[in-house]
C-alpha cells in the first residue's frame, strides 16, 4: 500500500514505515503530524485518484528530527567585469516517519 501526498508544497510517494525528508515542519521530535492532502492511494492494486485529494484519507507520520542540509554553493560571475560572488545555504529540513495510510 503506498499513496502519493502533498507534504510542505512537494509531492512525495510514502509507504507505511517510510523515513523521509521534508521542508521543516513545525512541532517537537516525537510529535505526530497528520497530512490529508492525499492525493492517490494504491490498496493493494485497488487505486483511488482525488480531484484533486482523495476524500477522506489522511497520512499520520512522527516526527524523528530536525536538521539542516547539506550547503549548496551559488557563484556568479560576470567576465572581465571583476564581479564575483559567492553565497551558501542550507535548507533546513524535518525527517519524519509515516506511522499509517488511511483511505
Amino acid at each position: 500500500m503506498y499513496a502519493i501526498v502533498d507534504i510542505a508544497g512537494q509531492q512525495f510517494k510514502v509507504q507505511k514505515s517510510q523515513q523521509l525528508f521534508v521542508h521543516r515542519l513545525e512541532g517537537n521530535e516525537g510529535d505526530s503530524v497528520n497530512f490529508d492532502k492525499v492525493l492517490l492511494v494504491d490498496n493493494e492494486g485497488k487505486v483511488d485518484v482525488g480531484m484533486p485529494t482523495v476524500k477522506g484519507a489522511s497520512i499520520s507520520a512522527k516526527i524523528v528530527s530536525h536538521l539542516k542540509g547539506d550547503k549548496v554553493l551559488v557563484f556568479k560571475k560576470k567576465r572581465r567585469k571583476g564581479y564575483a560572488k559567492l553565497n551558501g545555504h542550507r535548507q533546513y529540513l524535518t525527517k519524519i516517519e509515516i506511522q499509517d495510510i488511511k483511505s
